[in-house]
């Protein structure tokens, strides 16, 4: 396709008719000519927005563009309804590139009870490869709002899943050829699978209706970068138990392969959670289906501090994460 504007006829046959969720909250969606969306909501909803771009994956970016948005909402305690995408292809680029991404986002969407409300397409030498990025769009009830800084000292500190499964992902699948020169296929097969549980949707809504004073999904820094940002926003200390942070195999084989740390990688899959009740937050995560770990307290004061039997060391703001040395 030629730089500009994607044409209208392409618009119509790979954009457009890729657009098959509807939501009844939205009142103005995408068409060809709209500049904007609407929806409606009840006087006792709150409006909730993210926005996030994807930049360290080409594989199945349209899948993880939504998956990474509903999650950023999911963290708030918000129910999404609908995302905002922008595509950015590169010149040159084939229309069955922009179809085969539409698609990806159609399926998660559908998949995650999310309208496409909007967005722009276009063809622009600004770019070397496809970029992606979406605004969410949910809501939830007032009262009900979670943020990042509702911690305060003596909560318990839990997580879900697994650290490291998103940049386990898309390493996997980034870098596959040059893992199985020394890692198994059935390794990294596995590893490329973990994209199946990078939602937090079921994690977030479920700890939200028991009760969570903060929550922040972990992605970039890795879960000591979130445990640092929730420190911060919360302005409370905490001690966490490097060996409660679970941590799967295939991710531990991956990050000695490449030399990184798992700790410090996007993390998208794993919510990290603030309460009251830690023992009862788990075990209505997991009658949900959800596993979940205590990983730690919040104390008071500002420091943080990770601990290994009798080592202790403390947390430093977040660096670039360790995905980017993979691709640098």
């Amino acid at each position: 396709m030629e730089k500009g504007k994607v044409p209208e006829n392409v618009l119509k046959r790979s954009v457009m008719k890729q657009i098959t969720k509807r939501r009844e909250e939205v009142l103005l969606g995408s068409g060809v000519g709209e500049d904007c969306a609407a929806l409606q909501l009840k006087e006792d909803e709150i409006l909730v927005m993210s926005t996030d771009p994807i930049t360290g994956a080409t594989v199945d970016i349209g899948d993880l563009a939504v998956l990474v948005t509903v999650n950023d909402l999911a963290s708030a305690g918000a129910e999404p309804i609908g995302i905002l995408l922008t595509v950015m292809l590169p010149v040159n680029s084939r229309e069955i590139v922009l179809k085969r991404i539409m698609s990806e986002v159609s399926a998660a969407c559908a998949k995650a009870n999310v309208q496409i409300m909007g967005g722009h397409t276009e063809v622009t030498d600004v770019v070397n490869q496809p970029l992606i990025s979406v605004t969410g769009v949910g809501k939830v009830k007032k009262g009900k709002l979670v943020s990042t800084a509702g911690a305060k000292p003596g909560m318990d500190i839990l997580m879900t899943k697994w650290i490291g499964l998103e940049g386990t992902s898309i390493i996997a699948k980034e870098k596959e050829a040059e893992l199985l020169t020394k890692l198994p296929a059935s390794i990294v097969d596995r590893a490329k699978n973990f994209d199946s549980m990078l939602s937090v949707l079921t994690d977030g809504l479920t700890a939200a209706h028991f009760g969570v004073a903060a929550m922040h999904d972990v992605t970039e820094g890795g879960i000591f970068g979130a445990l640092w940002e929730v420190g911060e926003a919360s302005e409370v200390g905490l001690e966490v138990d490097l060996k409660a942070i679970p941590v799967k195999q295939e991710t531990i084989e991956i990050c000695e392969f490449f030399d990184i740390n798992p700790y410090q990688l996007i993390s998208s899959g794993s919510m990290l959670m603030v309460c009251e009740d830690g023992e009862g937050m788990k075990k209505a995560l997991e009658e949900a289906g959800v596993y979940a770990t205590i990983i730690g307290k919040t104390l008071p004061g500002n420091d943080r501090v990770i601990v290994r039997d009798d080592e202790r060391r403390f947390l430093e703001p977040p660096k670039t994460d360790e995905l980017y040395k993979v691709f640098k």
